[in-house]
């Protein structure tokens, strides 16, 4: 099994690097992310897979002209050979005139997300989490899906005397069950450590939502009122993060929030905030240019405060950079990968007996954005949508395209969940949130299954 590099053999390689000759300065990112992945499909294991990937970044600065160059030939010799190559790189291309330095000096507080027996586990015991969520699947019902278990190390280190190091873990189950008369149940769950992460509870979950969506009849497409559960929720929350919360879309007018610092943009008691340092979420307590972060307000209390920067569209926007610079290069800017809805005080079934008629959706899936100014996107409904009729599930229904705008969704949101779940599209980016219920929400066509 791969162990931990740690912090002294990261600096040791990071320093051939940073002695490089002739440059302005240097930085570097050194990621060592190493874990095991088991799939299964039909109730049975069909692939267990384990890697490990070592990469180190250098980034090389020369009068304002910048190269990047990577590797992963994690030994001095490598990174002597990147540093060389991305100085050459530099100097070639068009001076940054928006170049706003490396980061400073900066103490950066340590978080405890690093789990030993996640980072060790074996294929066997995955495999045992695996048969105890397939146990749960009724007879004639078989479920699909996959248990992954990772760790990591990140660290950045540069010419201005900075050096930060932190390792994390993480361990996921994701599944989708089926059988009868075109039934489908999904629930998923992310944690830092394999301890919280119970196979049974995912299984039943799973089956449940199965069992009650058998013979799904057809809706007609319209605006309903919907109850989000959590996984849809997070679908819309993490686009929002891409095409709304970003310095560089909102500074150049492309964000759904551009010159809209101070105004309504939410209900009233919708607060979203990013924080990769709080508890409940997965992330690193620096940033990938070695700046600290800490909490970021975007919206409270239905109002938007701002946006995430890294260094240059902090120097671009002329406000502070909050800490959220992604791995260079990166073109499209920083967006926040630590997102939490605050939540509220209702349950689901509370949400459900206060909709007269209306729609339960589990999650969303092929979603993609229609119009980024407005925030719209489109996608479908998948493994467990019903209808509600006073305030009960009265059936469960065909799968639905949705074209909605999230702002207009956030805007309508009536009611919000007391518990909240844990949403990860990658590693280092997560959103919890709670579920929601919203007056409307539009379902732009229907499918046949």
């Amino acid at each position: 099994m791969p162990g931990m590099i740690g912090p002294d053999e990261a600096r040791r390689v990071a320093d051939a690097a940073l002695s490089l000759p002739d440059a302005d300065g240097v930085e570097v990112l050194f990621m060592h992310e190493w874990g095991g992945l088991t799939r299964f499909a039909s109730s049975s294991i069909h692939q267990s897979t384990h890697r490990e990937d070592t990469g180190v970044s250098v980034r090389v600065i020369k009068e304002n002209r910048i190269g990047v160059a990577s590797t992963n030939d994690f030994t001095i010799e490598g990174a002597r050979r990147a540093a060389d190559h991305a100085l050459e790189m530099a100097n070639v291309v068009a001076p940054d005139a928006l170049f706003p330095g490396l980061a400073p000096q900066a103490e950066v507080p340590g978080v405890d997300l690093y789990d030993e027996a996640t980072a060790s586990a074996t294929p066997a015991f995955r495999a045992d989490g695996v048969a105890d969520l397939v146990a749960q699947c009724p007879e004639g019902f078989t479920a699909a899906g996959a248990f992954e278990t990772i760790a990591s190390e990140v660290a950045v280190a540069n010419t201005e005397g900075q050096f930060c190091w932190s390792p994390s873990t993480m361990a996921s189950i994701n599944t989708v069950v089926s059988g009868g008369e075109g039934g489908h149940g999904f629930a998923e769950v992310f944690e830092s450590a394999t301890s919280d992460v119970d196979p049974v509870a995912i299984g039943k979950r799973a089956a449940s939502k199965a069992v009650d969506s058998q013979s799904p009849r057809d809706i007609e497409a319209g605006r309903y009122p919907v109850v989000l559960e959590p996984a849809a929720v997070s679908t819309l929350v993490g686009f929002l993060a891409w095409i709304g919360f970003g310095g560089r879309s909102l500074a150049e007018g492309r964000s759904c929030f551009s010159g809209k610092e101070g105004q309504r943009v939410a209900a009233g008691d919708v607060s979203i905030y990013d924080d990769a340092r709080a508890r409940g979420t997965l992330g690193l307590p620096f940033d990938f240019e070695g700046v600290p972060r800490s909490r970021v307000d975007l919206i409270k209390d239905g109002t938007f405060l701002g946006g995430v920067y890294d260094l240059r569209t902090a120097k671009q926007a002329g406000v502070r950079t909050t800490g959220h610079a992604l791995p260079p290069p990166n073109p499209e800017g920083p967006f926040p990968l630590n997102l939490f809805m605050e939540p509220g005080e209702a349950s689901v079934e509370e949400m459900i007996a206060r909709t007269e008629r209306g729609l339960l959706v589990t999650r969303f899936h092929y979603t993609n954005v229609v119009h980024p100014i407005e925030s719209t996107i489109t996608g479908m409904t998948r493994d467990g949508t019903f209808l509600i009729e006073n305030g009960e599930i009265a059936h469960p229904v065909k799968n639905l395209r949705f074209t909605q705008s999230i702002v207009e969704a956030l805007t309508r949101t009536e009611m919000i969940g007391r518990d909240t779940e844990l949403a990860s599209e990658f590693f280092f980016s997560a959103s919890r949130v709670p579920a929601l219920k919203v007056a409307s929400f539009n379902f732009s066509g229907r499918s046949d299954h």
